[in-house]
């Protein structure tokens, strides 16, 4: 388990220097801006008064205090917000949305994820405020984009993982037990959208450095399904065949499955003919390798059934220890099946330092998992876990806007704040 450096507020940032206003809230926003959180930015992160982030509330798992008890806060939501400063901020009062547009003509980075149109209602659309701030880098995230037919529609990972075509070709094949389509284990969808969000600000803040102008961003989700799934969809323009579901199969590599052996669950991935001949020494089955409908990738495609069938009645003769190991002194690749208890053991998660603890505003830590980003010169920053509601407030308000005590009482009076 890796603990926060001490020295790494000394330590050169990336984004240093950048600020990014944050109205953003569950997943693909919170994804963008806590990778850019990681990189240096300054993310200073609006929410509701009172409530908050909606995923704040997607408990329990609930994140625990210094004296080990519940927090309001879900670990789902400690998942994307480590690294920020949270200010709470009413921007349907007028006082709060003069705030807003001062916190945006101090800021270099936009985020939000609104419904289309929705905040021009406030004067916090890109129009209003590239007026008093001609540099910003405003980002937008949305279901189905600013423009088109469905671009007022509301949606969700699940919604485009099956609009997208995704959960088309995942899943078990119809005619096997459990077949049908199913949805990826995590979000995966607002994630994709996340990161390319991530590079289109990136982006965006270069030409802004060059030319001293902001720009734009129309991030879809609907977009991003269709675009992860590129190698399936040009292979349909290309032949006019729809991709099946596969299951823990593949299309053009064999053998590529998941195979029982005698105390569990194994993956084989054997990704060419170099490696097939290693696997079939590894398993002790030289004549597999000899046999001339497996000698070859695209014969071995077209005899995929023959074949599956031999290894998968030889691989339930053995542990998976024992195919695993044997696989891998070949360069074959294989592996386990791990649930995510046996993921945080494996020795390579734990020299790579994937599993954080970071401090939290009330004393207690948070969880978290390191950022996959590994930089030499300007590595990850890991200072904070995910704030406290509210937590930064007075500090933001105070130091950069400039109010005073009484004046940030008096707006909390008034519920601004």
């Amino acid at each position: 388990m890796t603990t926060p450096d001490k020295n790494s507020s000394a330590t050169p940032q990336a984004l240093a220097g950048v600020r990014v206003l944050d109205f953003s809230r569950v997943l693909a926003g919170p994804w963008c801006s806590q990778n850019l959180a990681d990189l240096g930015a300054e993310v200073i992160k609006i929410e509701r008064p009172r409530t908050g982030d909606d995923t704040r509330s997607w408990g329990p798992p609930w994140l625990r205090d210094s004296h080990d008890q519940d927090t309001r806060d879900s670990t789902y939501y400690a998942s994307t917000n480590r690294n920020k400063r949270s200010v709470t901020l009413d921007v349907s009062k007028p006082e709060g949305r003069a705030l807003a547009l001062e916190l945006a003509r101090q800021s270099q980075v936009f985020i939000e994820n609104f419904k289309v149109g929705d905040l021009a209602r406030y004067g916090l659309d890109y129009e209003s405020l590239r007026k008093v701030n001609p540099a910003l880098v405003y980002c937008s995230i949305t279901g189905y984009g600013q423009s088109g037919p469905d671009a007022h529609k509301p949606g969700y990972d699940f919604v485009f993982q099956g609009l997208g075509g995704l959960m088309s070709i995942t899943g078990e094949r119809d005619d096997l037990p459990g077949g049908g389509p199913q949805k990826v284990g995590v979000a995966v969808i607002d994630m994709f959208t996340g990161m390319y969000a991530t590079v289109a600000v990136l982006a965006a803040l270069r030409h802004a450095e060059r030319t001293g102008e902001g720009q734009y961003i129309d991030m879809a989700l609907l977009d991003t399904s269709v675009a992860i799934g590129a190698n399936q969809i040009l292979g349909f323009l290309n032949s006019g065949r729809i991709p099946p579901r596969y299951g823990n199969a593949h299309a053009n590599v064999v053998p590529y499955n998941v195979f029982e052996t005698a105390d569990g669950h194994m993956i084989l991935a054997v990704g060419n003919d170099s490696q097939w001949q290693g696997c079939c020494r590894a398993i002790g089955r030289p004549d597999l390798g000899a046999d001339e409908r497996f000698r070859r990738m695209t014969d071995r495609i077209a005899n995929r059934k023959a074949l599956l069938a031999d290894l998968e009645a030889h691989l339930r003769t053995q542990p998976s220890r024992h195919w695993t190991e044997a696989l891998e002194r070949e360069g074959v690749p294989c592996g386990p099946i791990n649930n995510y208890a046996q993921v945080m053991e494996e020795p390579q998660v734990k020299h790579r330092g994937l599993q954080l603890e970071l401090p939290r505003g009330d004393g207690g830590h948070a969880p978290s998992i390191a950022s996959p980003l590994k930089l030499t010169g300007t590595p990850v920053r890991y200072e904070s876990g995910p704030p406290l509601l509210g937590q930064h407030t007075e500090a933001v308000l105070g130091g950069l806007l400039g109010l005073d005590a009484a004046r940030i009482a008096a707006l909390r009076d008034k519920g601004v704040l």
